[in-house]
């Protein structure tokens, strides 16, 4: 099928992007033959820098931040990491009830210096903001497909002065965002940015570290290495310690290359499309299943269907979905189409 001028595969009852994305054809040929140059030894390790730097500026516009804020990594909670070690002791941290944990863990693994997670409702953020140091949350909660309130918490931040930290790897690639009014953004690519998994990015801001509320320490990647040296292909490479690239950049871990391989296909690419579109096609298909089963509409990709039995229904059915906090969840993107709807309501209504 031919999606916004792109081909892509086209898996009938596939609704689990939420899980792992089904990438444009010519991004999965894209890692193919960068795959059959490395088993050929016709590779060079610089012949990746272009594609690593294509997908750093995809995440960078898809997100709204400014691409010199941009780091790139393999996960969400290996990026998340370094500016957890970094909160000063006592920092007091709020969540949202079942947040996922590559977001929460870092945080939480901070308890031996006086840090301290709290969770509250998803919609109960922005009212206790203001008693923490920092807010952590998905703008698109995994389990459900919640939607997080940004203005509120956006709000709430410029009246309490609290960092605020985004995760963005389930509504990237659906969701219209813009965060530059974040401390830090975090998302992988391997989902909705149906990128192959390895390739993860965060935007740290300036205000993370000279914030609202004061100075926070400087954040010590201790995994920095060969890669965000400004001479990464000379004396970078043996020296201790080599003048770093600008902004978070120069302290990252060196790249998954094929990972950004499919990654510099992607990621622009969905960028570059209109966001509200973008959302119109993947809500719009996941709010005609809600209203099929007499459910809300959400204005979210994402549906949790609670029945009893609705995952095995799906499963009989040929349906490809996830279970997620005791639901079924289905997810609804690009290769998707009214009939994907048909058939999970056929399956979702048979006893």
């Amino acid at each position: 099928m031919t999606v916004f001028g792109r081909e892509l595969p086209r898996r009938p009852g596939y609704l689990n992007t939420a899980s792992i994305g089904v990438p444009p054809l010519d991004a999965s040929t894209a890692v193919t033959d960068a795959v059959r140059a490395w088993a050929g030894g016709t590779s060079s390790p610089r012949d990746f820098d272009d594609a690593v730097e294509t997908a750093r500026a995809g995440f960078a516009a898809i997100t709204g931040v400014p691409v010199a804020d941009v780091a790139q990594g393999a996960t969400v909670s290996g990026l998340i990491g370094p500016l957890a070690t970094a909160v000063p002791d006592g920092t007091r941290v709020l969540v949202a009830q079942g947040e996922f944990s590559s977001v929460t863990r870092p945080f939480a693994l901070q308890a031996h210096r006086g840090v301290r997670v709290r969770e509250v409702p998803l919609d109960e953020l922005a009212g206790h903001a203001a008693e923490h140091d920092l807010v952590a949350v998905s703008v698109v909660q995994s389990a459900d497909g919640r939607i997080a309130d940004l203005d509120g918490l956006f709000a709430a931040r410029e009246r309490s002065g609290f960092r605020l930290l985004l995760d963005v790897t389930q509504a990237a690639g659906w969701l219209p965002l813009r965060l530059d009014r974040a401390d830090a953004v975090a998302g992988a690519g391997y989902k909705w940015l149906l990128a192959p998994r390895g390739a993860a990015w965060l935007a740290q801001r300036p205000s993370w570290v000279d914030g609202p509320g004061g100075r926070w320490p400087e954040v010590v990647r201790s995994g920095a290495g060969w890669y965000g040296t400004r001479d990464r292909w000379g004396d970078g490479l043996y020296t201790p310690d080599p003048a770093a690239r600008p902004g978070p950049a120069g302290a990252e871990e060196a790249p998954v290359w094929w990972a950004h391989v499919g990654a510099a296909v992607t990621v622009p690419w969905l960028a570059s499309l209109d966001p509200q579109q973008l959302r119109a096609h993947c809500a719009g298909l996941a709010d005609a299943l809600r209203e099929r089963l007499d459910m809300p509409a959400r204005g979210s990709a994402i549906v949790a269907v609670r029945t009893d039995g609705a995952a095995e229904r799906l499963a009989r059915a040929g349906i490809s979905a996830a279970v997620r906090g005791g639901a079924a969840r289905l997810a609804f993107h690009l290769t998707n189409t009214i009939d994907d709807v048909e058939l999970a309501a056929s399956a979702l209504r048979t006893g």
